[in-house]
């Protein structure tokens, strides 16, 4: 007796994703028209670290300001 197929979703990738949702080619170029590609795909951190560092690219989170209320006056 054969097993029953399972039926497989397709998976669109992020940028399949973009394309899809709106209309956005991520892989044209925006000055030369031509095609990008993708040269790296990192997942752990510490490679992700090394390749900013090598791009002279800040590693360290921009410190943000806590969130305030509206002036007073807008109270009023």
């Amino acid at each position: 007796m054969e097993e029953p197929r399972k039926e497989s979703t397709p998976r669109l990738d992020c940028a399949g994703l973009l394309s899809r949702r709106f209309a956005l080619d991520v892989y044209a170029c925006v000055r030369s028209g031509g095609r990008r590609r993708v040269l790296a795909y990192e997942k752990g951190a510490g490679g992700v670290r090394a390749m900013v560092e090598h791009l002279g690219l800040p590693t360290a989170s921009a410190h943000l300001a806590p969130a305030r209320g509206p002036p007073q006056s807008a109270w009023c």
